[in-house]
């Protein structure tokens, strides 16, 4: 049966990404015959094969995921960027609508879920965040929602987060960047951690000792746990993989797309499934 619209996730590399299986997922409990693919492309590609895809009749696109290195690049092809993505931004989500393309960005809801799940439910006075990348952009929104105030990013070279203080001031929060070296006294003061880096890249800071029972988020959810996750759970921390930001933020997308509100449980085992699937 061929489906009667279309949705797509665009990155690259891109075969590992996980959300067909959550876009799918979805589709079926909504009873909508839509079809989610996974489509390699990089920053060259994409503007040929955004307006392909927007233009697209047979059946037409409802809209796009976007994951690295596309999420900025994304943003001169837009006919308009709805408030989540101008707080943010990068966008990861594009809804197709009346001819024209709305860049939105659901990474902040993804955090906020990941808040959630590590019982921080109000705002945290002082949050230490490892990396400065697009997704980093995304944990000091979500601070800011909260109505949190202070964000310590720890970066390997300090001198590429100036744009964190730029966003930071737009939204309220005093973003303060620190070199690596700083980990062990910003993360023993803060309440809550997440790390946005890339695996592998701050590993070293679990042979340190971990402060204990800080919440801590890592936005990898392959291979887990993480060394830095072992390391908090060890110390009796509250521990969140990036699954739960994963499914948290396609659930948005999919309610953007679809304009119903997304079956997150349904997701989230389908994320679980698939990850499972892949283990050895």
């Amino acid at each position: 049966m061929t489906a009667s619209r279309r949705a797509a996730v665009l990155g690259s590399p891109i075969g590992h990404s996980l959300s067909p299986a959550l876009h799918r997922a979805a589709y079926a409990a909504l009873g909508l015959d839509w079809s989610y693919d996974a489509i390699e492309c990089d920053e060259a590609r994409l503007p040929a094969l955004f307006r392909e895809l927007r233009d697209a009749l047979d059946p037409p696109y409802a809209g796009l995921s976007l994951t690295m290195p596309l999420k900025a690049a994304v943003l001169p092809l837009l006919d308009d960027r709805a408030p989540s993505a101008l707080a943010v931004g990068v966008v990861n989500t594009v809804v197709f609508a009346d001819g024209g393309a709305i860049g939105h960005n659901t990474d902040t809801q993804g955090v906020l879920r990941c808040f959630d799940e590590a019982g921080l439910r109000g705002a945290p006075e002082s949050l230490a965040l490892l990396g400065g990348g697009g997704t980093a952009r995304a944990v000091i929104a979500a601070v800011a929602a909260r109505g949190g105030v202070v964000a310590r990013v720890l970066l390997r070279d300090p001198a590429r987060g100036e744009g964190l203080h730029t966003l930071g001031a737009a939204l309220g929060v005093d973003v303060e960047v620190l070199p690596l070296a700083a980990a062990p006294e910003v993360l023993g003061a803060a309440d809550i951690v997440v790390n946005t880096t890339p695996a592998g890249a701050v590993d070293a800071l679990a042979a340190a000792p971990w402060p204990r029972g800080i919440p801590y988020v890592d936005v990898l959810y392959a291979p887990w746990p993480t060394p830095l996750a072992v390391a908090a759970s060890a110390a009796g921390a509250t521990v969140v993989g990036g699954l739960v930001m994963l499914v948290g933020q396609a659930a948005v997308q999919v309610e953007l797309h679809t304009g119903r509100p997304a079956p997150y449980d349904v997701m989230r085992a389908a994320g679980e499934a698939a990850l499972a699937a892949r283990r050895p």
